[in-house]
Order: C-alpha cells, then sequence, then structure tokens
C-alpha cells in the first residue's frame, strides 16, 4: 500500500497507504482461536441484523442520470441511507453514492466495485474508466459507491490543515525536532476533525463493510458479487468475515495485508518501489531518448543525486512553489503504478533535467493546493463542485488511521526514528526518507480498531479469487498468499506474473480469468499463473 494515489489514463487506481499511518511498535498480534473467532462473527452478524436496521435493509435504489461534468449518459446514479452510527442505527444516517452501468441483457444481479484508496470515489473512476468492465454487463449491473467520508457520501476534509501536514511531513523535521512535528500533526488532527463534522468517528473499513451490506439488501441481491482493488481488497476481506453466509463470487486483485503494521506496510512499498524504479531504469538506458544514459547502474546513482539536489536546492514549480526531491519522489511513485506510464515518466524526467521544466512531473501528482473551509455536513448526498479538493488525502489519512490500532506515544516514536531511517534508507535510497515522513500522520488521532488483524480470518465463505502480481509496487506479492493463507481454505490465489500495481487492468490473461470467474463461475486452480507476455495489453 502507499500513501499516495496513482493517476492513470483510465482507472486511476489507488495503491494506498499503509504508510499513512503511525504503527512504529510492530508488536506481535494476539492469536485467536477457532471458537473465539465464530463467537465474534456470529455477535457482529446478530449486532447487524439487529430490530433498528430493518429500515435501512428494507430500502430500495431509485436510479435516475448522474448529474455532473463529463458524466456517460449511460451511467445511472443512486443512494442508499446507512446509519451514522451502527450502534445506534436510530440515530442520525448518512447518505451513500452509487452509480452503475445496466447489464446489456438478463441481469443475474448487481456485481459491487471498490477501486482502491481509501479515499477514491468510485463514481468518478467508474464514469471514467467504465469501458474496462463492459464486459461484465453481459451478465451484470456494474455497480460502484464513494464510500462514507469520501466523494459526495459526507466528505471529510482537514480544512487548511491539509498544508500543516504536508508542511510538518516535508523535509528531516520529524528526525531533527520530533516534538514539534508531533504537536504540529496533533493540532491538525483536531483541525481535521473540526472540518470533517460527525463523520469523521465512523469512517473507516469496518463501518465501510457494514454499507456494503445494506446496498447489497437495497440492490435486492441474494449475495454479493465483487471486484476489488488494491485497499478494496481490505474492504472486501472484511466484508467477507462480517457477513461470510452473504459472499457471492468474488475478486480481491492487488492483494492488502490483514496483519502488518503500518511501519513495515510502508518498508514493503519502499522496497517494491524501489524495485520498480531499477526495472523502469534498466528500460530507459535502452531508449536513445532517456535522459540518464545507457547505463543502468549509472541512471541509478543520477537519480539519487538529483533528489539529493533538489530537496537542497528547489526549483520553481509550474506554479511558482518550490519543487523538492521529495515533490519528485512522490511524482515518480505515481508514475511507476503502472508501466504504460513509462514513456510518459522518461519524457517529463528528460523535461526536468534538460530545462528545469516540472509540470511533466507534477502531472503525475494528484490533489490541489488550496482547499474551501467546510463546515459541519448534513445527512444528504454533496454536490459535486462541494466535494473539498483535499477529501482524497484527508479521507486516505482518516481511514487507514481508523482501521489501525497502534498508537505509541511521543516518547516511543522519538526513540524509533533513528532505527526506522536506517530500516527505511536501506529498503530504499530513493523512496525510503518519503515513506518514513509519511508514518507520523496517525498521530493525534484516535487508536483504530483491532478487527480486521484479530478477527479477518479462518472464514467460512464461497471460493474467492486472489490475484498476486510479481512486478507490483504498492501491494507485494508475499501479501497475497500470506492473506490467502489467513482467510482459510475458500481462498484461490491467482499469480500474475507481471508488473505494475493490479493485474485486471494490465493483463488479457488475468481480465479473462477475473470475467470467467464473475459472469460463469469459472475458478482458475489454485497456484495458477498469468505469463509475463499478457502485461501490457490492458484497455488502460
Amino acid at each position: 500500500m502507499q500513501a499516495k494515489v496513482e493517476t492513470r489514463p483510465s482507472v486511476r487506481r489507488c495503491a494506498v497507504g499503509g504508510a499513512l499511518g503511525l504503527a512504529l511498535l510492530g508488536a506481535g498480534l494476539p492469536a485467536a482461536n477457532a471458537a473465539t473467532t465464530a463467537a465474534t462473527t456470529a455477535t457482529a452478524a446478530t449486532r447487524d441484523s439487529g430490530p433498528g436496521m430493518s429500515r435501512f435493509y428494507d430500502q430500495k435504489v431509485t436510479w435516475s442520470a448522474c448529474e455532473g461534468t463529463d458524466m456517460p449518459k449511460d451511467l445511472q446514479c443512486g443512494k442508499v441511507t446507512v446509519p451514522l452510527d451502527y450502534a445506534r442505527p436510530e440515530g442520525r444516517t448518512l447518505d451513500v453514492a452509487l452509480a452503475r452501468y445496466r447489464a446489456t441483457g438478463d441481469s443475474r444481479g448487481s456485481v459491487l466495485l471498490n477501486f482502491g484508496g481509501p479515499g477514491g470515489s468510485g463514481v468518478s473512476e467508474l464514469a471514467m474508466g467504465g469501458k474496462e468492465f463492459m464486459h461484465l454487463t453481459n451478465g451484470y449491473d456494474v455497480v460502484t459507491f464513494d464510500p462514507r467520508g469520501v466523494g459526495r457520501s459526507s466528505p471529510v476534509s482537514c480544512g487548511p490543515a491539509t498544508m500543516k501536514i504536508m508542511e510538518a511531513t516535508d523535509g528531516d523535521g520529524g528526525l531533527t525536532d520530533p516534538e514539534d512535528v508531533l504537536k504540529r500533526l496533533r493540532d491538525a488532527a483536531a483541525e481535521c476533525a473540526k472540518y470533517s463534522g460527525p463523520v469523521l468517528p465512523h469512517i473507516g473499513t469496518v463501518d465501510a463493510a457494514r454499507d456494503m451490506e445494506v446496498m447489497r439488501r437495497a440492490l435486492g441481491d441474494d449475495r454479493l458479487n465483487y471486484l476489488g482493488f488494491s485497499y478494496g481488497t481490505r474492504l472486501g476481506a472484511v466484508y467477507a468475515a462480517r457477513f461470510p453466509d452473504k459472499v457471492g463470487r468474488m475478486v480481491l486483485d492487488g492483494v492488502d495485508t490483514l496483519t502488518e503494521p503500518l511501519t513495515e506496510q510502508g518498508l514493503a512499498g519502499a522496497r517494491g518501489q524501489q524495485t520498480a524504479l531499477e526495472n523502469f531504469l534498466d528500460w530507459c538506458v535502452e531508449d536513445i531518448a532517456c535522459p540518464f544514459g545507457r547505463d543502468a547502474r549509472a541512471a541509478r546513482d543520477q537519480v539519487e543525486r538529483l533528489v539529493a539536489s533538489l530537496d537542497s536546492d528547489p526549483v520553481p514549480s509550474a506554479f511558482g512553489e518550490p519543487f523538492t526531491g521529495q515533490d519528485m519522489v512522490g511524482a515518480i511513485g505515481q508514475a511507476l503504478y503502472s508501466r504504460e506510464l513509462w514513456p510518459s515518466l522518461e519524457r517529463a524526467l528528460a523535461q526536468l533535467l534538460e530545462d528545469g521544466d516540472t509540470r511533466g512531473l507534477q502531472g503525475f501528482s494528484s490533489g490541489g493546493v488550496t482547499f474551501p473551509v467546510r463546515g459541519d455536513k448534513g445527512a444528504g448526498l454533496t454536490d459535486e463542485e462541494d466535494v473539498p479538493m483535499d477529501n482524497l488525502p484527508a479521507a486516505l489519512m482518516a481511514i487507514n488511521c481508523a482501521d489501525d490500532p497502534d498508537r505509541p506515544t511521543a516518547a516511543q516514536v522519538t526513540a524509533s526514528l533513528g532505527r526506522l531511517r536506517a530500516r527505511y534508507e536501506e529498503a530504499s535510497p530513493v523512496f525510503g526518507r518519503y515513506r518514513l515522513n509519511q508514518v507520523l500522520m496517525c498521530y493525534g488521532r484516535p487508536k483504530g480498531t483491532d478487527y480486521i488483524r484479530d478477527d479477518v480470518k479462518d472464514l467460512d465463505t464461497a471460493r474467492m479469487l486472489l490475484v498476486g502480481t510479481r512486478g507490483d509496487p504498492a501491494t507485494p506479492y508475499r501479501w497475497t498468499t500470506e492473506t490467502a493463507g489467513r482467510l482459510g481454505p475458500s481462498a484461490v490465489v491467482l499469480d500474475n506474473r507481471g508488473e505494475g500495481h493490479t493485474g485486471y487492468a494490465s493483463s488479457e490473461c488475468v481480465h479473462r480469468k477475473v470475467d470467467d470467474f464473475l459472469l460463469y463461475g469459472s475458478l482458475p486452480p489454485d497456484g495458477s499463473s498469468c505469463g509475463p507476455e499478457s502485461a501490457g495489453t490492458g484497455s488502460d
């Protein structure tokens, strides 16, 4: 997982952010026996079917043409109403935005998509990249949603504190003056709570999974058919643990970890991105237009020197603000999520080296530089133009922190930073510092749930397909096999021997096997693979 969001020409899969939390202790997980897990699942099921939930489970979705800029004419939008606080279903509510492409023939129900993040708007993603999923309309209504706190579904924001968080974690302040950085982050967390309104304490994957059960019932489906990418695999796994008897045909592509502390996730991401960078440079030096020459080892040294040079002496950006080495690292990280972006990255780096032009690299970054002030939000959907510009990073932080039970003290953070810096820089001389700064961002926020680590395991569900990509820079392949082992015999692994983050959009082989499972129930054998020759031929 990665703390920044990938931008692709079509479907912009969010490769998310394990590094956006604080987990410096790395304690082992308490073991839970099968009886305890079964009892927990039974208790959860009882809570989720309580008498106060009937008004939510009995609703139906009313569909109409989507409003907003550049919305496809055949895309329909709707909403479901869910409890703000599932412990008090009789209390306040919020609306969750939905979108769908209708089945072209006889529909067997719906397949629900989550594109990752956390923090990505499913409605926007489907509007921009729906062509990748049109084959699924041969049998399904293809449906997606903006999870609570995201997009039009009561979007969270940090207001001006977004810039304060960026400034606090930019540079070496966390290492040279950690007490000051932690105080600034604690103050920023309080501002995030102020600008996000009442949804913030009830954001996170467990509540989003319970919202998905409301969606399933409102859509009229007996079981949930689901395709989740990156963070969406965490969401799918939590749903399967919470509602095991309601799992239909479920696919998890770019599989997230359920157990590793967020610092370990950040280290895995740093290693993955370093490998992806080296693969890019190996490719680049074979091209006469490569700005780093023809020797891969020399090219790697040049990138490291360029990052250090820009950190000590930034250049003016296209927007007038300084463009640092860490800005460059963040932009490169975005481009490395898809091999299809390598030619664009090569041109952008050449522009920087030859003309000092940062526009190409900045094009890989997402988000804005100013953010509107937001107050308390009502229960209804938010108008598109009123979604805060910082909603994506604000939701990413809020959801990752809500899923993270680790909250070391300031003294523990300070004592751990030197050791962590050495580990991160060893993992990646280019991405290590960038990742290390991000692991501070949960400081000052309430402790998150331990449900995902402790209870999402040993599931008794229908068979699920897990897709892992060998060259994935964000969700390493070992997370696929580890998560499959944790979920139990229901998990079937498909090994995609290609490059890039997730396989569905980049491998025709993966695309075909996933569609065959979702449409026809044809599940590949556990451990079967798609070869690298299939990579790079997707529809992105």
